[in-house]
């Protein structure tokens, strides 16, 4: 039986050796090493190897600066690796030093990445390009991040008769990422791959339109988050001259439907050519790499949405967590002169951490972004209503009735007094409007004014005074403690009782 089992493993060894022979013979199939040694002057497989990796949002730039630096050479050439899915598992030394048997030339893999809002370009997946830099012939394998094969980082190697010279053209590209990026200026944001642990890159957001005239906030608020951000930013000459810091922290905290998102939106804006990065959700995560890209892109934004997630008071959780640390260190870690904002929102002032909101040069600034009163509620529901479809009257009254209400509540007010006339067959007017309001301050619209952030329902089925509560029915003190200062409540756990207070730095 053995005897048998030994034949055929013989048989089979000597089909596969043969199959192999056949197609290394196959004509018109080019061995690769055989091309990197003709171009090199000498086997390739003897030379050292240089690689590096890159983040996988600067491939695109990546691509574009190898492209331009191989392409001063009038004779450089771009080839494939051929060996069907085998070749994605294999680096650069596996290609010349053929341990897995001999490679052959294919054609490139290219894919399309978004280099904008509304634009794409077509960027080497997998490729080697064949060209002579400084008088040394180098090949440049430049890989993309594949994690259905392993890579979860975009790469490229350098083969060269000269490690010198692979290693100033490596710094050469280098220097192309850092002066050069199709990220400058453009608002993005973080995508991950759930099959890998890195990026799977940017996506790129249209830059708002949003005028101040649009956004409805209390008499001076937004003139000061306006003056911190965009102020210093248009002064940064003389502020650097004058030995000023540059980096600044601005927290816009208040109920939600206030109005924070919106102030952001405006902000980003009214800053054209400044690149931002926005995080929310799980992208809080690439917090690290968003600082680094702001330095490198300043002036810059960074914008961490809803921070509470990540920079929660220690004392209200399960202790320390992870990423504030990585919060707290993306917001020291850059230098006083970098032309760069971290702009934070949070519902939930109360609960943030003390080492991010009370050190100085984390958080230069605390606006509240409070729920609007009867003016601004009439301003929301003039900005949101048809024009001259309300009589001023119908939309006053409506504003007296939704006392406590956010702007996220006039909008749907609006909308359902278009529907109710819709559903009439009429026109919308004033009395289509009064019965929008009967029906949001219903007993029955409870949870869809509460989604609204237009606070809770009393008994009477009316909307209550707005105020903040940290989820187990607590109110803040009517009375502030310190007047004219602004500060946060902090709970602590539910059962333990008792308040204490956060002091925030003073919106100036």
């Amino acid at each position: 039986m053995d005897e048998k089992l030994g034949e055929f493993l013989r048989n089979f060894t000597r089909a596969v050796e043969l199959a192999q022979a056949h197609r290394d013979e196959t004509p018109g199939r080019v061995r690769l090493l055989d091309v990197l040694t003709s171009h090199l002057g000498m086997s390739a497989s003897d030379l050292p190897i240089l690689a590096q990796d890159f983040p996988v949002h600067r491939f695109a730039d990546l691509d574009i600066a190898v492209e331009k630096i191989s392409g001063q050479d009038p004779m450089a050439r771009l080839i494939g690796v051929g060996g069907g899915q085998q070749r994605h598992h294999l680096s650069l030394s596996d290609l010349v030093q053929q341990e897995y048997g001999p490679v052959t030339v294919g054609q490139p893999d290219f894919v399309n990445l978004a280099v904008g809002p509304d634009s794409t370009r077509e960027v080497l997946a997998l490729g080697l390009r064949l060209f002579v830099y400084e008088g040394v012939p180098l090949a440049v394998l430049q890989r993309a991040a594949n994690p259905q094969y392993g890579r979860n980082g975009t790469d490229i190697a350098v083969l060269a008769p000269e490690r010198e010279a692979a290693a100033r053209f490596l710094t050469a590209v280098q220097e192309d990422l850092r002066t050069n990026s199709i990220l400058r200026g453009q608002v993005v944001s973080f995508a991950f791959d759930p099959y890998g642990q890195q990026g799977a890159g940017v996506t790129f957001l249209p830059r708002p339109s949003l005028p101040a005239d649009e956004v409805i906030l209390p008499d001076g608020v937004l003139d000061r988050v306006g003056r911190h951000v965009l102020g210093i930013a248009a002064n940064r000459e003389v502020l650097r001259e004058h030995g000023q810091h540059l980096k600044r922290g601005v927290l816009l905290y208040g109920p939600p439907g206030t109005g924070k998102t919106h102030t952001v939106r405006h902000l980003l804006s009214a800053s054209e050519g400044t690149t931002a990065v926005l995080l929310a959700g799980s992208s809080l995560h690439a917090v690290g790499e968003a600082a680094r890209l702001a330095r490198a892109m300043a002036p810059s934004m960074v914008i961490l949405e809803d921070i509470d997630l990540v920079a929660e008071d220690r004392d209200m959780g399960n202790g320390p967590q992870p990423l504030l640390f990585e919060v707290l260190d993306a917001l020291d870690g850059l230098d006083a002169d970098a032309d760069v904002v971290f702009l934070m929102t949070t519902n939930r002032a109360e609960a943030l951490e003390r080492a991010l909101v009370q050190r100085p040069g984390r958080v230069d600034l605390a606006v509240e972004i409070p729920l609007p009163d009867a003016g601004n509620r009439v301003r929301l529901l003039e900005l949101y209503a048809p024009a001259g479809v309300f009589s001023e009257a119908a939309l006053q009254a409506a504003a007296d009735q939704s006392e406590g209400a956010t702007a996220s509540f006039a909008r749907e007010l609006i909308r359902r007094a278009v529907l109710v006339a819709v559903d009439a067959g009429e026109q919308p007017g004033d009395r289509h409007l009064a019965a929008a309001v009967r029906e949001l301050l219903g007993q029955g619209e409870t949870l869809t004014r509460s989604l609204l952030g237009a606070g809770g329902a009393d008994s009477a089925g009316g909307v209550s005074d707005g105020g903040v509560s940290d989820g187990a029915g607590l109110q803040p003190d009517e009375q502030e403690p310190h007047p004219g200062v602004s500060v946060g409540y902090s709970f602590g756990r539910v059962g333990q009782g008792g308040a204490r207070y956060v002091p925030l730095p003073r919106a100036t």
